[in-house]
């Protein structure tokens, strides 16, 4: 099978059943989620196809950076999500992330202190975060199009970001892969629907999963060039599974 049918395959279905196992548990879960590497980690697995595990690696270092911008769109969102619409309060949340890429595009850490820096950044996001209550939705948060929709802005995401590679670079890539087109979704639709308490809610639970999306990353940027392909996907899932499972764990035993 080649890359693009790789690309137009594997993407949607990830997103697909993400998304169906997030409606049945609730916002705080359909954050953690969409915390998974649904889209980047396809994304650096066919920029290790296309364009090599050099360019790859960087890639996964700028997106283990990109952590730093993930947070600044949490807070910037939950926040504002208190004053202001959906709409406005994405736009702003938006803007915070773009202004940190721009600044990560100008500098560098190696690569251990910056995975310590991405970590103690999102502990430090989830105790900004206002304290809400967490409950299953009673009734259906998403139309009968919103499934296919998220497939398909993830498909055309992943194809963008592959296909402008060469022209952005590496690092540029990396950073811009992490930007979190599925959680800006899902907390715009429980902000608008449910109010802010299940928009936080669907943050926090993104938050509690980075910390296996970073560490995901930083395995492959690590790996990628003297292990090969194989060897450095399946030690970084293993290592996203394990901790994805620890902080499901935590996040479950938040009370109500």
């Amino acid at each position: 099978m080649n890359s693009l049918l790789l690309k137009i395959f594997v993407t949607p279905t990830l997103i697909g059943s993400a998304s169906l196992a997030g409606r049945r548990w609730g916002h705080s879960i359909s954050g953690w989620l969409v915390a998974l590497p649904l889209t980047t980690g396809p994304i650096t697995f066919f920029l290790a196809l296309t364009h090599g595990t050099s360019f790859a690696a960087t890639a996964a270092a700028g997106t283990l950076a990109g952590g730093f911008s993930q947070a600044a769109f949490v807070l910037c969102y939950a926040r504002l999500a208190s004053r202001l619409k959906w709409l406005p309060t994405l736009a702003a949340s938006t803007l915070a992330f773009a202004v940190v890429t721009a600044v990560l595009q100008r500098v560098t850490f190696p690569l251990i202190p910056l995975c310590a820096l991405v970590f103690l950044g999102f502990a430090l996001a989830i105790r900004l975060l206002p304290d809400t209550t967490d409950a299953v939705p009673t009734e259906s948060l998403p139309a009968r199009w919103d499934i296919p929709l998220r497939m398909t802005i993830a498909t055309v995401f992943v194809l963008l970001i592959t296909g402008l590679a060469p022209a952005f670079g590496a690092r540029l890539t990396g950073l811009l892969a992490p930007f979190p087109i599925f959680t800006a979704t899902l907390a715009a639709f429980a902000h608008h629907q449910y109010g802010l308490d299940a928009a936080v809610n669907v943050l926090r639970g993104l938050l509690m999963g980075l910390f296996s999306f970073a560490s995901f990353f930083f395995v492959l940027a690590i790996l990628l060039e003297p292990a090969g392909i194989l060897t450095a996907f399946t030690v970084a899932i293993l290592v996203l599974i394990g901790l994805q499972s620890i902080s499901l764990w935590l996040l479950r035993r938040r009370p109500n």
